[in-house]
């Protein structure tokens, strides 16, 4: 165990400057070397023989010649010099091409869907070695989730941040009708008799009811008839192509939903506050490579699948997710 007394009584400048006169043994040379001069180095050496009670170096013609203490210490004097430049030498850049480890993202189902074979396949390309794992999540159990460890970042709508966590913008999400045509027949874009009328079917992980869309239409004197509620998006296509149903959800998912599964798609008639998708990550990981090189590849990686899907909304490249944070004054 290291004798924190002891140590306090040396300055990492006096033992630099008792290794530079260990290789030159002249003070000249040695000053010139440490960006000192001459009589700086000497007060220097002054303290050195003070703090270890011994004259280490002799004056002997033009050169220093080391004492035996000086000699003996010298050999660790330079390992642990060494120690410290490998310590704060500044870390090697990320090689994603070469990284062999596991990538761990937190979404819900709606962004998932839009976003994950993008991301798996563009990882595939940039980091033939790594593994992409997307874990369900409530996000109101994202902070936690961030903390145990259970993923590297979460993209969802979150609430305020701790102060160890940062939460950085992303994209304004707005919400589309999605319905079967086959099915439900309505003009376009739909009129607000029509989608006050029609059933609709709602996603909610707690089982609740009613939602923004319901609060909208109530402003307005108008009340909609849901007829059912699933836990999760991935199960509204086929609902949606078994019955004559609408269902308003964000953006993404319903322009996905629309390609794949042959579904139409419609502004609601009246105007609904856009979602807030953001970016949580720890901290902590702000400036490390991996984690900086993960955010890079999310936030290009969800612009490119919005524009490929016809989504009007601009991604955020905050610079959160690239930039240094400003230093903490205190911890």
């Amino acid at each position: 165990m290291m004798n924190d007394a002891t140590l306090r009584k040396i300055d990492l400048n006096l033992l630099l400057a008792f290794s530079v006169l260990m290789q030159e043994r002249n003070v000249s040379r040695a000053a010139e070397r440490l960006l000192l001069g001459q009589p700086g180095l000497s007060a220097a050496l002054k303290r050195l023989r003070e703090t270890l009670d011994d004259e280490l170096f002799v004056r002997v013609g033009r050169g220093l010649q080391p004492t035996p203490r000086a000699l003996s210490i010298a050999p660790a004097i330079e390992d642990a010099l060494s120690g410290i430049e490998r310590a704060i030498r500044p870390p090697a850049a990320f090689d994603p091409a070469q990284w062999q480890g596991e990538f761990r993202i937190g979404m819900c189902d709606n962004l998932e869907s839009s976003f994950f074979g993008p991301l798996v396949a563009r990882l595939r390309k940039l980091a033939p070695n790594a593994r992409l794992v997307s874990v369900a999540f409530d996000r109101r159990d994202a902070a936690r989730l961030l903390d145990e460890g259970a993923f590297d970042l979460s993209i969802s709508v979150h609430d305020e941040p701790a102060s160890w966590h940062v939460r950085a913008p992303m994209f304004e999400q707005a919400s589309l009708c999605v319905y079967d045509p086959r099915h439900l027949k309505c003009a376009e874009p739909l009129s607000l008799k029509q989608f006050a009328n029609a059933p609709h079917v709602t996603v909610s992980v707690e089982g609740t009811i009613s939602t923004s869309v319901d609060t909208a239409l109530a402003r307005l004197g108008y009340r909609r008839q849901i007829v059912a509620t699933a836990p999760r998006f991935s199960a509204l296509p086929l609902t949606l192509q078994a019955m004559p149903a609408i269902a308003t959800v964000p953006e993404s998912i319903a322009r996905c939903m629309a390609k794949l599964h042959d579904l139409a798609i419609s502004y609601p008639p009246f105007e609904l506050p856009a979602d807030p998708v953001t970016m949580l990550y720890r901290r902590v990981d702000h400036a490390d490579g991996r984690a900086i090189w993960l955010r890079r590849l999310v936030v290009e990686v969800v612009a490119d699948s919005l524009r490929a899907n016809g989504c009007s909304v601009g991604v955020s490249t905050d610079a959160g997710c690239y930039e240094q944070p400003v230093l903490a004054e205190a911890v």
